[in-house]
């Protein structure tokens, strides 16, 4: 009729709901506010009839199955026409970012327990799917099911995951002291320097050894190792995921119940021999690994012991830890992959000949390992800086890692963590260009002690420290970052001003040896650096 008004009823294409006159969303409110939250919005039947979609359902990549449901047009009118960032898919799988980032552009994720999360996560219908979803219950394959507590209605499994995430809380905020604890189990001789490292004394050098003196060898044929994360001993250490099943490895129930910010996978180098001979030379041998190798056993050992204590026993006997008598002899590298960290004691060497070190206190709200803790700095796991590298390639050194770590914990860099698209070219890359002209002349020069393994954990590390001059310390590092990734730089005592380092006395190592909850890779180089003063701190032959 001419003259009235024409009124176009719009429904809401999630729920049916009319939408108001000015809602130009195609969503109603709660819908909306759906769409944004902590799970992947309802979608329509025929949401998985677009092309993309079933090219990567067809290539069984469900990294690029994520993609194509980011970039659905679908999303677009409640996250605008990008559709939904990484970081809120990241947040319904309980990733990072980065990691969905990398799941995206990378291979293949091969894992069964990933692509089942993955596929719950966003709803996929099972027919689609190239694997089978187990069934949880009638009907509920095609439902997302995440084994966090809040959705898990069994009583059983919920006082699993609280009782297991009680033990974790205990283990991040008691390590020092459980440490000291779980040293005790152990033959008092292989405490390096009274600390909680354990070494036999084939494994550490007689004196620091500096660290173009350390030969590193390609292991193209390693033993497999006897134990990894799935050991029936570790069952203990696993709750429970549904009421008939436990996770499968530790860093499972890791990701899904208590994952810190940084948690990635990556490729790690794994020991497979070590000598030090009395020419004041070494040898370490390596293959390769996962970072993830090393905390499905690792953690899951501290996790033991810390259950273990919290029954009431401030000394666990062995008995009650089956993991680690799987393991038993914490330095026999046929039973375990061990995959070690680099630790290393920051020395700034004055003019004079005195000297100032610096800490990093790690946040456990953003680390799987050490948190709550003081550490050397800079640490880090001995890791390729890319996946396209060849892991024996220029990356297989362990001056070029501490210089990352460097990069990372004192500059506030971003971490070459694996995900470049190619491998990092170390000479034209001015930091360390620099530092090599200073090991070149002298004005910076770097050790290695040895390697141990901490009590607690077992988990090894190679400790070692790197003297710099002042002159080109204030040149390369004059502007420490305060905080990085990982937690804070620890440059200077309460009362100091300015924050040039904590002075290298015999009270300041003292206080920390004693007083402070210090890590026992870096606990041990406090001390072992300041055994050896003298040598380290001497003028170099080629100064000046």
């Amino acid at each position: 009729m001419p003259g009235s008004l024409s009124i176009s009823v719009r429904e809401c294409r999630l729920c049916g709901t009319d939408l108001a006159a000015d809602n130009q969303s195609g969503l109603c409110s709660p819908c909306q506010h759906q769409s944004k939250a902590s799970a992947a919005p309802e979608v329509p039947d025929d949401f998985w009839d677009a092309a993309p979609l079933r090219q990567a359902l067809s290539d069984r990549h469900m990294g690029q199955v994520i993609r194509a449901y980011r970039q659905h047009p679908f999303h677009r009118a409640a996250f605008g026409r990008r559709g939904i960032p990484q970081s809120s898919v990241g947040d319904w799988l309980v990733l990072t970012q980065a990691q969905v980032s990398r799941m995206e552009s990378g291979s293949p994720p091969r894992n069964l327990d990933t692509l089942i999360h993955i596929a719950r996560a966003l709803r996929v219908p099972p027919g689609l799917l190239w694997f089978s979803l187990p069934q949880t219950e009638s009907g509920a394959a095609d439902r997302p099911h995440l084994p966090r507590q809040d959705q898990h209605p069994e009583p059983v499994v919920q006082a699993s995951q609280e009782a297991w995430r009680s033990v974790r809380r205990r283990l991040n905020a008691e390590r020092a002291v459980l440490s000291e604890a779980a040293a005790q189990l152990y033959d008092p001789t292989l405490r390096v320097e009274s600390s909680a490292l354990l070494a036999p004394a084939a494994w550490l050098a007689q004196e620091p050894v500096p660290l173009e003196r350390v030969t590193l060898r390609w292991d193209p044929a390693p033993v497999v190792p006897i134990l990894d994360g799935t050991a029936h001993e570790s069952l203990g250490t696993r709750p429970l995921r549904l009421p008939d099943q436990r996770f499968d490895r530790y860093t499972l129930a890791v990701r899904y119940l208590d994952s810190p910010t940084l948690f990635e996978n990556r490729p790690s180098y794994r020991l497979t021999g070590v000598r030090w001979g009395g020419d004041g030379a070494g040898e370490l041998r390596f293959s390769l690994a996962t970072y993830f190798d090393k905390l499905d056993l690792c953690e899951a050992i501290g996790h033991e012991f810390a259950a273990a204590t919290e029954s009431g026993s401030d000394h666990p006997r062995w008995g009650q830890l089956a993991l680690r008598r799987a393991v038993g002899d914490p330095f026999d590298l046929r039973i375990r992959p061990m995959i070690p960290a680099i630790t290393t004691l920051l020395l700034r060497r004055r003019p004079d000949g005195e000297a100032t070190f610096f800490l990093h206190w790690r946040d456990p709200g953003r680390v799987a390992t050490a948190g709550g803790l003081y550490d050397a700095i800079p640490a880090g796991e001995f890791q390729p800086s890319s996946v396209l590298a060849p892991p024996d390639g220029p990356d297989f050194d362990l001056w070029r890692n501490i210089v990352r770590e460097l990069n990372e914990e004192l500059l506030g860099a971003p971490e070459f963590d694996g995900s470049a698209g190619r491998p990092l070219d170390y000479e034209r890359w001015t930091l360390y260009r620099a530092l090599q002209r200073g090991r070149e002349t002298g004005a910076v020069r770097a050790y290695c002690f040895g390697v141990g393994c901490d009590a607690l954990t077992l988990a090894a590390t190679i400790p070692s420290v790197l003297v710099i001059d002042d002159g080109i310390f204030d040149e390369l590092f004059g502007d420490i970052a305060p905080q990085n990734a990982e937690g804070i730089t620890v440059a200077a005592l309460p009362e100091q001003q300015p924050a040039t380092g904590i002075p290298f006395t015999e009270q300041n190592i003292t206080r920390f040896l004693r007083n402070e909850p210090l890590a026992p890779p870096g606990a041990a180089c406090l001390a072992l650096a300041w055994k050896h003063r003298r040598l380290l701190l001497a003028p170099s032959p080629c100064a000046p």
